[in-house]
Parts: C-alpha cells; structure tokens; sequence
C-alpha cells in the first residue's frame, strides 16, 4: 500500500506555520526564546556599542539643582535648556542620579536601563500574549536597532513612560481598574506623551469598570498629578504647570523625524499647527463613534448626555454585558490606536518617541489583517525610516505614511475587535 502522507518538505512547512500561528505546543516556548536571545544583544549592545551622550547630562544638571533644594521649575535648567517634564521623571531621575555617583557612572546607568528594557519588554509581551497575538508577530518585538538605542545608548526618560503605559494595558486586560489608573497616572507624570492615549482610558474605565468607578478614577489620576507636584506646586504652580505640561511648546525643525518633507516654512507656520490639531480631532472622533464606542450599543450623545447629569448612561444588566465586551483584545486595540493616532498628527516627533510606536505598530499592523509578509514589510519601512539620521524628506515620508496606513488598515481591519459580542439578560429575554 502506497504511502499517502504529505511529503516530507511540506510537513516541515505545516510544522512550522502551526508553530508561528500557535497552533503547537511549542509555540508557547517562542516568547521565552525571544526574551533571552534580546536580553544576550543588550549585553552585546552595552559592551560594544559606544554610549552616545544626548540628554543624561542634562537629566543629572536639573536633578543635581532639585537635590540641592530648588522648588522652582522655572530655575531648574540644564545643558540642553529647561525641565520639561512632570514631577514623577523628577524623582525617578532623582533615584538614577544617586545609585550612579550623580549621573558620572554612564556603564551602571546602561545597565539599569537594559533591565528596565527587558521588564518592559516582558510586560510588552504578557499583554500580546493576553491578547492572543499569534507568535509570528513576536520577533518583531526585538528586532528594532532604534529601539535598543533608545533604552540602552541614550537612557532616555521616555522608556519609564512607556514602561507604565503598558503595565496599564496589563492590569486592564486583568480587569485590576485601580492598579492600571494608577500605573497610566504615574506614566503620565513621566511625560505628558500618555496624554494621547487618555481618551482610550477613560472609554474603557467608563464601558469596563462603570459609571462610578470610571468617576472615581478620574479623581485618581488628577489628585496623583497634584500629590507628586506639591513641593512644587507649593513654590510656584503657574510655573510648574507651564512647564510639566506645556502645550504650545515651539519645535525646531532641525529635529522633527515626520515632517521634514513638508518644509520648514510650513512647518513653523500656525496654519500647520491647527490643521494637525483639527486632523486629530476628528480622527479620534471616527475611532470613538465607529469603534470604541460600540460595545455600548448607544449612540455618543446618548452616552454624553447622561454623563452630563451625573448619571449613568447604562441600567445595570447593559452594564454587565457592555463589560464582558472589554475584552483583552479590545482594550489593547483601542489604546494603541489611540497612541498611533496621536503619533500621527503629533506637532513634532524626535527620535525617542519611537518607544511609544514599536511595540504599537505589530499588533496594530497584525489586527489589521495584513498578510504576514506585508506587515513584517511595513514594520522594515518604518524601522528604516526611524534610523536614518537626521531625518530627509523621503524617511519623514515613510514615517507619517506607514502611520497612516496602520491607522487606517487597524480601523477597517480591526473593526471585529469592537463590536458587541453580548447582549443584556433583558435584550436576550426578548428575543
């Protein structure tokens, strides 16, 4: 008798798109591979790659003056200008600045930040995993020379925010509200960058966790900026608001990485400003009323004008079944889109602010429903792009424009993510 079995070539090939699709038992070992094969390239990185100085000394300048007893944010400067950031990156830097003898001992300093890589990292990946991501999109979780750089050549503050923005997600997909309000808050008083994604938070803590706990939440966050900025708030609050916070702040166009292509003129020019400002907007709104809004089963006036009142805009058993909705899935989809579209139509990006965006990217790119080989192309593009230095118009180009794709592949192809799945006890009695 004939053996009929597949040739021997092609098993290895079903093997291997079972294993990469998670369909096998071994597919579980491939993040655990991929974490300790990126945690031997940051020690390969640290120990042959040359430190490239940006931004620590200036981190250390402002802290030295913060240790010194300065309460004022509009006295705290260092090398590249003044403190810019909440108070939270204070006190972080704080830590930094003595466990390394004042910022001198650069080879600890890297090392620090390559753990806090891989905790990030680690978390980066318990939140795909909880979302179901199938393996093949793993590797592109630490392939990204842009990214290591960041973290571990430059110990930029922006990997401690996105640090807490995804241990946000985390907690979240664990449906622990409290824990994530928190982590997002403390993100926050990082770096105003979490502010992109606080739309997101707050559709997800109101549909998620309900009416008074989204309220309560929303307390949470603003007493957590106030408590972490008292000493300075205490001095000089204009002062520490217009600077942690500053919204108008005036860019230079010899940085921007994602619009170099439109010229310098436009891109001083006010015009541009609101025209981004407005895109945004409107953007967000789309994402609200069509997506994220729908396991709600209501229309946005329908939910605002309760809230409005001071009500709840859903009785309890719609409550239940909207919360059922909020699906790890779901709770990652909206808050990285929500990031990528704030990315997108951002006054300007420099290159540190790729940590928000590459580990936004794979999923968004793998929600959409991209064949594989497109999404790894599309991830290649915007790696190249955020290596070239400094920016030209074409890799400014390829950088808004792969935005751009995945914001809208991710609204079209995603769009399963967000629709209702439940249907409230009293709805289903009636049918």
């Amino acid at each position: 008798m004939a053996d009929k079995s597949p040739p021997i070539h092609l098993q290895a090939v079903h093997f291997a798109l079972d294993v990469a699709n998670g369909r096998h038992g071994l597919s579980k070992i491939i993040p655990p591979a991929l974490f300790l094969a990126d945690a031997l390239l940051c020690a390969v990185i640290i120990w042959k790659v040359p430190y490239t100085e940006i931004d620590w000394i200036a981190y250390m300048e402002q802290v030295s003056q913060f240790v010194s007893g300065e309460r004022d944010y509009t006295k705290i400067r260092g090398g590249t200008g003044p403190l810019v950031y909440p108070a939270a990156h204070v006190y972080i830097y704080t830590g930094l600045y003595h466990l390394t003898s004042q910022g001198r001992n650069i080879f600890l300093a890297q090392q620090l930040f390559a753990v806090l890589y891989m905790v990030t990292l680690a978390v980066v990946m318990a939140c795909y995993w909880k979302a179901k991501v199938p393996p093949y999109v793993f590797p592109l979780l630490i392939l990204s020379k842009r990214l290591h750089s960041i973290f571990v050549l430059r110990c930029f503050n922006d990997c401690f925010a996105v640090l807490f923005l995804f241990l946000a997600i985390l907690a979240f997909q664990y449906r622990s509200w409290r824990l994530g309000v928190l982590f997002y808050t403390w993100g926050l008083g990082i770096k105003m960058t979490l502010l992109l994604v606080l739309p997101a938070v707050a559709i997800i803590l109101l549909l998620g966790a309900g009416f008074a706990p989204s309220l309560e939440s929303a307390v949470i966050i603003g007493l957590v900026q106030v408590l972490i900025g008292v000493p300075f708030l205490a001095h000089n609050p204009w002062g520490y608001l217009g600077r942690a916070f500053e919204l108008s702040r005036q860019f230079f166009f010899k940085w921007t990485v994602n619009w170099r292509f439109v010229g310098e003129e436009v891109f001083l020019s006010k015009s541009f400003a609101l025209g981004l400002l407005g895109l945004h907007v409107t953007v967000l709104l789309a994402f609200v009323t069509t997506r994220w809004l729908k396991p709600a089963r209501k229309s946005l006036s329908g939910i605002i004008l309760p809230l409005l009142q001071g009500k709840s805009p859903f009785l309890k058993q719609e409550q239940l079944a909207i919360a059922r909705d909020v699906t790890p899935r779901y709770i990652m989809t909206t808050i990285l889109s929500a990031n990528v579209v704030g990315l997108l139509f951002a006054r300007s990006l420099h290159y540190q602010f790729y940590s928000y965006l590459a580990w936004s990217t794979p999923f968004l790119l793998w929600r959409s429903g991209a064949h594989p080989i497109l999404q790894y192309a599309l991830w290649a593009a915007q790696e190249w792009a955020w290596n070239v230095y400094p920016s030209t118009p074409i890799s400014s180009g390829v950088v808004v424009g792969v935005m751009a794709i995945t914001v809208a592949s991710g609204w079209w192809g995603a769009r399963e993510d967000w629709e209702p799945k439940s249907r409230p006890k009293s709805e289903a009695a009636k049918r």
